[in-house]
């Protein structure tokens, strides 16, 4: 690469290196040297804390966010933002309708509506489904920040039960834990879903941060419990028709048997996978509401 020493004819700070508000793609910028105007003011103070430099990112978070903007592009982050705000919003309006459909359909028949749950609902939960998987491609591409395998497990997760256990088998779709099912993971999502817009409109609202990070202490463990009784109840109706099963001989010479897979995860994998999800929230609720985000707050 080439470096470029450019040296000020008189002393005083530039608002920015160029003219034009966007950077071009070859300008790189040298966080190790970058300072701002706020710098003079308490240098001596704050330039080092427990002898160490300043981090832009926690010290300054609006000037980053704007060194950022510089570096991509304004346009480019503008355009994420927007479309991240569409696919929330998308989200939100789809799982609300499940929400009012399964509402209205109680309302008018009460526990007999839970049976045509799946044929009402089924194909729009089977779409947001689908679209969810673009959760999993966000961080991968910096659209969001965070790690890929937690929405990856989430999404999968969910994925083999709708498709897997439930749409592949019409039996179970009559089942009444469907409807729980499908009620609690709609609640989930209408909560979540607005929050994230919120974020990314950088308003804070309390009471949704809280719902948020709150909502799943009695939504997870019933979820995972519906999708548990799921799998459990479907075992006797694998063994029957054989789906999902390779049996031998094969081209591949490889056998699977999708009633043992089924008993294996109930036995070994299910509470395991419970307690990690549930360890995963409740960190990520004492980070964003936990007893030290309070007790500065009281200070």
């Amino acid at each position: 690469g080439v470096q470029l020493t450019l040296r000020k004819q008189d002393c005083q700070w530039w608002p920015r290196l160029l003219h034009s508000t966007q950077k071009p793609p070859w300008l790189k910028i040298d966080f190790e040297r970058w300072k701002s105007e706020d710098d003079d003011e308490d240098l001596s103070d704050n330039t080092y804390k427990n002898g160490t430099a300043k981090d832009v990112l926690g010290d300054y978070p609006d000037l980053f966010e704007k060194l950022k903007k510089d570096e991509f592009g304004y346009k480019k982050e503008e355009m994420k933002k927007v479309y991240l705000i569409l696919y929330n919003l998308s989200q939100l309006v789809f799982f609300t309708y499940i929400l009012v459909v399964m509402a209205i359909r109680y309302a008018k028949d009460g526990p007999d509506s839970m049976e045509g749950t799946y044929k009402a609902v089924g194909n729009v939960l089977k779409f947001c489904q689908l679209i969810q998987f673009l959760e999993v491609m966000h961080p991968m591409f910096g659209y969001t920040k965070g790690s890929i395998f937690v929405p990856f497990v989430q999404v999968t997760g969910r994925a083999i039960v709708l498709f897997v256990m439930i749409d592949a088998e019409p039996r179970m779709q009559e089942k009444p834990v469907i409807f729980y099912l499908f009620l609690i993971w709609s609640v989930v999502e209408v909560v979540r879903y607005p929050y994230y817009i919120v974020q990314l409109y950088k308003f804070k609202v309390d009471f949704l941060t809280w719902l948020r990070y709150s909502i799943w202490i009695p939504l997870y463990p019933l979820g995972i419990l519906c999708e548990g009784i799921i799998i459990l109840r479907n075992i006797p109706y694998f063994e029957e028709t054989q789906r999902f099963s390779v049996a031998m001989p094969n081209n591949w010479n490889f056998t699977f048997h999708s009633p043992t897979a089924m008993k294996v995860y109930l036995l070994l994998l299910f509470f395991p996978g419970m307690y990690a999800m549930m360890t995963h929230m409740y960190r990520a609720r004492m980070k964003k509401i936990g007893p030290r985000r309070l007790a500065r707050k009281t200070k």
